[in-house]
């Protein structure tokens, strides 16, 4: 099955009115079931727009896009996707075992599958001693784990992620990238993954998908074939060609 099907998109920013702007133009793109793809390019490119019309969070001005096999709203309203940004986002007043129940508590499930549900989701990030604590009392990483097991509760087939390691430091970023694979690998879950690291995006991907500066368009696009994903592969002559594919993908899409 697709996991997200977009196809011919194109998405203006007060269309028809002198300060128009068009952020993305004639956009396809296919994200397999199962599969991770991130998307590259310079800022402003439209990384994020893209990210957002998928989530149905805005709306194309032409074209369409779809969510294994339904509207990007139909998705949105029957949660068929769990989002995650680069600030955490979580709600300060509530501890860690609230925040990860909300979408839970939004789709009415009873008390002991909310528990049980958020039970599973901490003991899969690695916070199961953490489900009393608030999130003033997390490092960083652990608020981004929370936001992860959050977006992940209600099991949605899809996973949208804006940068969500992007303000970390870089040995909390690397831990964070295995331990993002390991529960993608657990659930299934395709992912959509905007990421301005070019190391970052080959060592997560089956594809990285190359977008030019605005209006972004699909310049390129790398298959990633990689023999293993754990801390051995970042130093492989593999990994390097890869990265040095992608960096020249992105200079010729300047």
């Amino acid at each position: 099955m697709t996991a997200v099907s977009v196809s011919g998109v194109t998405k203006t920013f007060n269309e028809g009115r002198s300060d128009a702007v068009t952020a993305l133009s004639d956009i396809d793109l296919t994200v397999a079931e199962g599969e991770f793809v991130s998307l590259i390019g310079p800022s402003g490119c439209g990384k994020s727009t893209l990210l957002r019309l998928i989530g149905d969070l805005v709306s194309p001005t032409a074209g369409t896009v779809s969510v294994a096999g339904r509207s990007a709203r139909d998705a949105r309203l029957r949660q068929g996707y769990g989002i995650a940004f680069q600030q955490a986002g979580l709600f300060e007043w509530r501890t860690v075992r609230r925040n990860v129940a909300l979408p839970l508590e939004l789709r009415k499930l009873s008390r002991s599958a909310q528990r049980a549900r958020v039970d599973e989701m901490l003991g899969l990030v690695g916070l199961s001693d953490f489900a009393e604590h608030y999130p003033a009392q997390l490092s960083g990483g652990m608020q981004q784990r929370v936001a992860i097991a959050r977006a992940l509760a209600v099991h949605p087939p899809l996973l949208l992620m804006d940068e969500p390691f992007g303000a970390l430091d870089e040995m909390t970023r690397e831990r964070l990238q295995n331990e993002l694979l390991r529960i993608c690998g657990a659930t299934g879950t395709s992912t959509v993954f905007v990421t301005h690291s070019i190391s970052e995006a080959v060592f997560l991907s089956n594809r990285v998908v190359v977008m030019s500066p605005r209006p972004g368009r699909i310049t390129a696009t790398v298959d990633i074939d990689l023999p293993t994903r754990d801390e051995s592969v970042r130093q492989s002559p593999d990994f390097f060609g890869f990265v040095t594919l992608v960096r020249k993908s992105l200079r010729e899409a300047a």
